[in-house]
């Protein structure tokens, strides 16, 4: 793979044990654009074990050929079933465990965060998190899974988190906001 001086490739992983979104944005002059989206499907799968082995070869098998300079993911939210919590910290746990075997930056974002950077409202279903992407994106075939989705709305919110970092904070304003980002605002 060709690097573009000044490039960075951002690596969003949407975790689960049944489905595992991963997407990889490239960065050149301050523009994203998609590189890859996939999602392992795990649901067949009755080894609990061999799920998180599979997320954790995976994982590896994508930073291995792609490079990501940075990981982001999805952290966990409180539901009503602790089993599924455990699951799920245990898939985010081999996901982040592959990125930390390669040395690769880690930042965790969660869904509200991430569906207001995209869509700019937390409450956002994930169909309208992929319709947001596909326009900010200029995404001309739409991945088959929600869980490819999730992952890149992971990175691009990850993007725009960097974004705000470097130049010192967010808009002051709604108006503010809305003038900045006129391909984020919902109309």
């Amino acid at each position: 793979m060709i690097m573009i001086k000044g490039e960075r490739i951002i690596m969003g992983i949407d975790p689960g044990t049944n489905y595992l979104g991963y997407g990889l944005l490239r960065v050149v002059d301050n523009k994203p654009e998609v590189i890859l989206s996939g999602a392992l499907n795990l649901s067949k799968m009755s080894d609990s074990y061999l799920k998180l082995r599979t997320i954790f070869k995976r994982t590896l098998q994508v930073i291995d050929k792609y490079h990501p300079d940075e990981l982001a993911i999805e952290s966990q939210f409180f539901g009503k079933n602790v089993q599924s919590m455990l699951k799920l910290g245990r898939a985010q746990g081999v996901a982040i465990a592959a990125a930390l075997q390669r040395d690769i930056p880690i930042s965790e974002y969660a869904p509200k965060k991430i569906k207001i950077a995209v869509t700019g409202n937390g409450e956002a279903s994930k169909e309208q998190v992929a319709l947001m992407l596909q326009k900010q994106l200029k995404i001309e075939k739409m991945p088959s899974s929600l869980d490819e989705t999730d992952a890149l709305a992971i990175a691009l919110c990850h993007f725009y988190q960097s974004k705000l970092q470097i130049k010192g904070g967010g808009a002051k304003s709604w108006k503010e906001f809305a003038e900045k980002n006129p391909a984020r605002v919902k109309k």
